[in-house]
């Protein structure tokens, strides 16, 4: 073997790898990273620590971590107002935006993805003129529509209008449209009727989207202050998001007792994260037919 076709022993142990970050590199990326936590998570953890704080310490002091740490503000918080009933509220109209996103969003995502008939065309324009609307714009027209159907102020005509969203349906049009045309064709020689080839052949290839849909339809329903704040009239009815709107008034001149409120608004939220994480991340990820 020449000269010119042996292998350098410099070349294997030192040669320069470009997927290896210089030092400087990591410096970077860690201080883009640290940014980004703090515009992201500071302003979660300021209010965690104001709620914590008593009434004799500054809040806008540069200590975050309490002196004295106490639970006197969330107990304010529940003294004035019903925070049980209104979570729950919030949890009923949360769970019911889930639910119907998970069927009709995949429902019409294999309509669109998997089934050919005339006007898809002008289905996906429509949908994709919906996401071009701000939401403020069909308030009026949901409204009226709410009161004639005879659910305005009820939990139900909170969580009609989102029962089913255009941005949903994209998502799962995009997850059908990876389920290969043959798999549902040996289907329907097999004899498999529509709901059977949802069920077991489409439905296992786009539970990860689903879990996407679901977790952006629970933080969504259970964010959502302008909708519930225009049907509902009765504060018995109120959701979470609205009923904690009566602090800031009873308690302006207390941020403690406000940050306590938005604390507590945002703890479903984190567990649900928090237990849907691996299904959420796992079914983005995961490629290839099943079933």
């Amino acid at each position: 073997m020449s000269t010119q076709t042996r292998q350098r022993p410099w070349r294997s142990a030192s040669a320069f790898d470009p997927s290896r970050p210089t030092f400087g590199g990591l410096v970077v990326r860690y201080l883009l990273l640290l940014l980004v936590m703090a515009v992201s998570v500071g302003p979660f953890l300021w209010q965690l620590s104001t709620s914590l704080k008593s009434r004799t310490e500054d809040i806008y002091g540069a200590n975050l971590l309490p002196q004295e740490p106490t639970l006197d503000a969330y107990g304010r918080v529940a003294d004035v107002i019903p925070i049980y009933q209104y979570a729950w509220h919030s949890l009923l109209v949360a769970v019911a935006v889930v639910l119907g996103n998970l069927i009709f969003a995949t429902l019409a995502g294999y309509a669109l993805g998997c089934i050919r008939f005339r006007g898809k065309a002008v289905v996906m324009a429509i949908l994709l003129s919906v996401l071009l609307l701000p939401g403020e714009v069909t308030l009026m027209s949901q409204y009226l529509i709410i009161q004639s159907l005879g659910l305005a102020n009820t939990l139900a005509g909170v969580a009609l209008p989102t029962i089913v969203g255009a941005i949903n349906v994209l998502l799962m049009w995009t997850a059908c449209r990876g389920v290969p045309e043959s798999v549902l064709d040996a289907a329907i020689v097999d004899g498999a009727n529509t709901w059977q080839r949802i069920r077991h052949v489409v439905w296992p290839n786009v539970r990860g989207m689903a879990s996407v849909v679901a977790v952006f339809s629970f933080i969504g329903a259970w964010d959502d202050f302008l909708w519930p704040l225009i049907v509902l009239s009765d504060p018995a009815k109120y959701t979470l998001t609205v009923g904690m709107s009566y602090l800031q008034s009873t308690f302006s001149a207390d941020p403690r007792v406000i940050a306590a409120g938005t604390v507590i608004a945002l703890v479903p939220i984190i567990i649900v994260f928090a237990f849907m994480q691996r299904v959420f991340f796992r079914g983005v990820e995961s490629g290839g037919v099943k079933g």
